[in-house]
């Protein structure tokens, strides 16, 4: 007799962006027949409008599909990863859910940083991984250069490797067999049924203003059915399963989950605080010890938030809320500016993170959102020898207060052309980089580390490699910790007022070079008002840039036809000052896109 979940295969698919995982996923869902050909759209898995524009993967997806080989029916449970490093924690998630991984590779670009990346993940997972290479029908695919890669990076053997093409569907159907032979099936009790014991793990959830929150579970021991009583270990709350089910992808009602599948359950929980993701769910009855979950992600960006308009605070906070519930890695709490008045001071896991969830808040919420700079979480040593944590630029405190500062650093690794190297090494000494270890990863490619401010990989390092290897190089990073930099804060001045949204952390020997650019690019997007006004930059207490913004013109004598200049000149001069006492008491008017244009510069 088979042990339950024994015809059970739980993978992920990981790669590099853009190395064709969303296609792939397309042709498992079109060969197992999970999804009618009438019904199937390209990228299937990727619901999110965002998504489909930019033709990448920002939440994780779970599906399950049913494959019959050799007379033998197998449920085999898919879940979608994203492939972009600001989103690698949803990967890790994955992982903790399933036995193997298809490392898939782009046979025309080869191995990328994200794949080295991802193979890591999967190996300390301690998962099954097969090797496959995809787009294998490109007329610029070099599939033994890629498989040259498979076995020099990661040791595989030729024979393990896969070969692909997710557009036509060549050998997908190879590759689900290899998935039913080589991955193992879900390790599970010899007893199933209530009197083991229920366990199962929470690896992510959707919210809904009905049913509350939807927990995705992985079953590691027992069987769950609707109407059980069930328990959030970590959180000591008890709930009942409303129901439960399968993702197909859409939620599909069953009679029970049990060991090895991976499934959802409806919990009734309306609060923020009642569930979390890395929770472990247990039977009220019999209860069982927690799972190792995973660590909550934690931003590595910050950045103030204010509602477009300021009596729309309470809807704009409701609306972050929600956001919160559709994705838990976002983080926010109250802030106060004299400027913009109440608003949210907000974490990110990155700046593709950032402009996803502005993006989303405008489209999904109907917020109109003024957006600080992005910053970084600072380390300041006081005068005093107190140690604060700032991560607002407008709170970095003046130089004199402090006695030491400490910024987060990045260990970075690039994949590139090595013909682009001495380019490449100049981009990193701009960015107050530190080149560690260069070596060859193939004859054309190379691969090098650096060490890098994560204040400064926010302004644009990525896409300034890019572009200088026009889309060749790829790049992994993670927080490396926290070095010893001269810092100081610049205040942006609009008609003599601060504009906390502007403030800036940033080398004191580049304050002269960067206050000049920022003014310059402000006094470009700012509109005229009916009076003058200036545009400065402030840093260590001196004024180091400064821009007059000129009155817009209105012409006062335009009624008077000839006659005496006198009279002219008496309303001009009138006109004058009247602009003169505007100045002194006006507020300048700063359109929104002024501050989406800045904090994208």
């Amino acid at each position: 007799m088979n042990s339950p979940g024994e015809n059970i295969r739980n993978f992920v698919i990981t790669a590099h962006i853009d190395h064709g995982k969303s296609t792939l996923a397309d042709r498992f869902l079109e060969l197992t027949g999970t999804i009618e050909k009438r019904k199937m759209k390209e990228q299937y898995l990727d619901s999110n409008p965002l998504e489909r524009e930019r033709g990448i993967t920002i939440k994780m997806t779970p599906v399950c599909m049913n494959y019959e080989l050799k007379a033998t029916s197998y449920k085999l449970n898919l879940i979608d990863t994203p492939g972009h490093i600001d989103f690698s924690y949803e990967v890790s998630r994955a992982l903790a859910a399933v036995e193997g991984a298809v490392l898939l590779v782009d046979a025309s670009q080869g191995v990328q940083a994200q794949t080295l990346a991802n193979f890591e993940l999967a190996k300390n997972q301690g998962l099954k991984i097969i090797p496959a290479i995809n787009k294998i029908d490109l007329p610029q695919a070099d599939v033994k250069k890629t498989k040259e890669e498979f076995k020099n990076l990661f040791g595989f053997n030729e024979e393990e490797i896969v070969l692909i093409s997710a557009k036509s569907g060549e050998n997908v159907g190879l590759l689900l067999e290899e998935i039913i032979k080589r991955i193992p099936p879900p390790s599970a009790p010899d007893i199933a049924g209530e009197e083991s014991g229920f366990q199962a793990l929470i690896f992510d959830y959707e919210y809904s203003l009905h049913q509350g929150a939807i927990a995705y579970i992985r079953v590691f021991k027992g069987e769950v059915k609707k109407g059980d009583e069930l328990f959030l270990i970590n959180a000591e709350r008890k709930f009942k399963a409303e129901d439960v089910g399968i993702f197909s992808p859409e939620l599909k009602p069953k009679d029970k989950l049990g060991p090895g599948e991976i499934g959802y359950i409806i919990t009734k929980i309306k609060d923020l605080e009642g569930i979390r993701v890395g929770e472990t769910i247990t039977s009220q009855i019999n209860p069982q010890e927690p799972l190792s979950g995973y660590k909550e992600p934690k931003p590595m960006i910050f950045a103030s938030l204010y509602p477009g308009e300021e009596g729309n605070y309470e809807e704009f906070k409701k609306a972050l809320h929600k956001m919160r519930l559709i994705d838990n890695s976002f983080y926010f709490e109250p802030e106060q500016s004299a400027i913009l008045g109440k608003g949210f001071k907000a974490g990110f896991l990155g700046t593709l993170h950032y402009e996803i969830i502005l993006e989303r808040l405008g489209r999904e919420f109907g917020q109109e959102v003024i957006a600080a700079l992005p910053s970084v979480l600072f380390e300041i040593i006081n005068r005093k020898g107190e140690v604060l944590k700032i991560s607002s630029p407008s709170l970095f405190p003046d130089n004199y207060e402090i006695s030491k500062t400490k910024e987060p650093f990045l260990e970075i690794e690039i994949i590139a052309p090595k013909e682009r190297l001495g380019g490449i090494l100049q981009l990193i000494q701009s960015f107050y980089g530190e080149v560690g270890e260069v070596g060859n990863l193939t004859a054309e490619r190379l691969k090098l580390a650096a060490t890098l401010p994560l204040r400064e990989f926010i302004g644009g390092f990525f896409d300034k490699l890019k572009s200088l290897t026009q889309g060749f190089a790829s790049l992994n990073y993670k927080i490396a910790g926290y070095k010893e930099a001269d810092l100081t804060r610049m205040n942006i001045l609009i008609n003599e007022e601060v504009v906390s949204a502007f403030s800036r952390v940033i080398p004191t020997e580049k304050s002269f070079q960067l206050a000049k650019e920022t003014v310059e690019k402000l006094a470009d997007l700012l509109p005229k008002q009916v009076f003058a006004y200036k545009v400065q930059a402030v840093a260590g207490g001196k004024i180091l840039s400064s821009r007059t913004i000129s009155a817009s013109r209105k012409d006062v004598t335009g009624y008077l036809y000839g006659g005496d200049r006198t009279r002219k000149m008496k309303l001009w001069q009138k006109q004058k000052e009247g602009k003169k006492r505007l100045a002194g008491f006006g507020k300048v008017n700063i359109p929104r896109e002024v501050f989406l244009k800045m904090a994208r510069a």
